[in-house]
């Protein structure tokens, strides 16, 4: 599946997503801090790719950040497991981050920071828009 994924083109994704989440998941844009529906979720259930439906990240692992700058997205401790996402480096805007993509579709979801402020060091720091939330049963 991953690899049909990945080799869709970007008029199928422009027909699928919303202009937001193409603009984040396909343009590597990120959302204004605080906006994202997701944000303040409490809910138990899955965290999704909206682009593609791939399971990212549990509710389990989502936390406040209380890191300067990283309040305004959801943040995550951990993906659903080591073949969920991607991670690359990113030099854009003149610094060193560390990208995260669905590794299913190949989308942006936002970026990785190690900025001690989870239990595994590990602070996922990913766009709303670019999640869907699925509801435990």
């Amino acid at each position: 599946m991953a690899d049909d994924m990945r080799n869709k083109s970007e008029e199928y994704w422009k027909k699928k997503l919303t202009p937001e989440q193409y603009h984040i998941l396909r343009e590597k844009g990120t959302e204004i801090p605080g906006s994202g529906k997701l944000l303040h979720s409490s809910e138990t259930g899955d965290y999704r790719c909206a682009a593609c439906g791939a399971m990212l990240f549990k509710s389990g692992t989502k936390y406040d950040s209380t890191t300067p700058g990283l309040i305004g997205w959801p943040s995550f401790s951990e993906a659903a497991d080591s073949n969920a996402v991607e991670l690359r480096d990113d030099t854009s805007l003149g610094m060193h981050r560390t990208e995260v993509i669905c590794k299913n579709c190949g989308s942006h979801l936002g970026h990785l920071f190690e900025d001690g402020s989870s239990e595994t060091n590990k602070h996922y720091c990913i766009n709303s828009c670019a999640l869907n939330f699925k509801p435990q049963q």
